[in-house]
């Protein structure tokens, strides 16, 4: 039996979203959020179809007026937040067939209420959406965005989060890695020691710092800044992904993302903007960005340099950001094969 993990931009035609709702933290911003993720499902839905969890399906259909029925999977399933790459099912490919994996999701290591997110996968399986064989990976705690894998065999990861004590405790560092290779069928985990993004409250989740991408290229915040407050700890980080080597012993090639200029809260704390929160699927890449036309210009033009043949779609995450997400945390990639419309 072989199991593969498939790099993100090797998996496509469909991308799961948690639409906000008044039950949860966006409530003092709803009106916001909506057209973030309005314009979010709008362009997603010209690449993909996009399954969206909500407890309110007429209103959401309401606010999607415009976009094609079609490419819209509107399922009615009551959430806690909207980061399905964190509680989704990740795919792997199991002797050539795709298989869910339901690992346990306990709100970012207890910070955050997550029963009901914590259910999402099984839940949506329950209902026939999900028609892939699911497998239940409950003993272990673990989110989508906290692993990155180039589809040949390695995996990218953050012993922050990983190592986390309300995560997997009982478990050493070679436990935990010895448990990826078997689960992602991987041959080598590379762990990022560095990096760490003020406001975030995943642990530094590998998705906010460092991306695989194809041809052994590697995509990371960098911080130029002396003043900044990341600038030791991300200069840290990009000195160790210069060490990294390749399973045939090649360094990567990296592409430094710039680091949005600050952003702040009411309450003036800095929110984790970054430029490393895209999605990617085989024909596209989904950006965010804030609103700073240099900046945001510079990383879209990067992420060409690493995805020449795909189409990038810049989309405003300055509603995601307020609550300390961005792109990539709000959706998780399918193979359309695996989901019914």
């Amino acid at each position: 039996m072989t199991t593969e993990f498939p790099a993100e931009w090797q998996i496509g035609g469909a991308v799961l979203v948690a639409w906000p709702h008044a039950e949860t933290d966006w409530a003092p911003m709803l009106g916001d959020v909506d057209r973030c993720y309005t314009d979010l499902v709008t362009v997603l839905a010209r690449e993909a179809t996009v399954v969206i969890l909500t407890p309110e399906p007429d209103r959401v259909r309401g606010l999607l007026g415009d976009v094609d029925p079609t490419k819209l999977l509107i399922v009615e399933q009551d959430t806690d937040d909207t980061w399905t790459r964190d509680y989704g099912p990740l795919t792997v490919v199991r002797d050539g067939k795709p298989v869910f994996l339901d690992f346990q999701f306990n709100g970012w290591g207890l910070k955050f209420a997550a029963a009901n997110d914590n259910l999402a996968s099984q839940r949506l399986k329950e209902k026939g959406v999900l028609r892939a064989e699911m497998e239940c990976r409950r003993g272990f705690v673990f989110e989508g965005g906290s692993i990155e894998s180039d589809g040949k065999g390695t995996l990218l990861t953050t012993s922050e989060c990983l190592l986390s004590p309300n995560r997997n405790a009982e478990m050493s560092r070679e436990d935990i890695e010895e448990y990826l290779k078997a689960t992602f069928g991987a041959r080598k985990v590379l762990w990022l020691d560095h990096g760490a993004l003020e406001g975030d409250d995943t642990d530094s989740h590998i998705d906010t710092l460092a991306r695989l991408a194809p041809h052994d290229t590697i995509l990371y915040t960098g911080c130029q800044d002396a003043a900044d407050s990341h600038h030791d700890s991300l200069t840290r980080m990009a000195e160790q992904l210069r060490t990294f080597r390749t399973e045939q012993g090649m360094p990567y090639n990296l592409i430094e993302l710039p680091l949005p200029d600050a952003i702040y809260d009411e309450d003036g704390c800095r929110l984790p903007a970054t430029y490393a929160n895209y999605l990617v699927t085989p024909s596209a890449v989904f950006m965010p960005v804030y609103g700073q036309p240099m900046k945001d210009r510079m990383a879209c033009d990067l992420v060409r340099v690493a995805y020449p043949d795909h189409k990038v779609y810049p989309i405003d995450c300055n509603a995601l950001i307020r609550q300390h997400g961005s792109l990539h945390c709000a959706t998780m990639q399918l193979d359309s094969a695996t989901i019914c419309v």
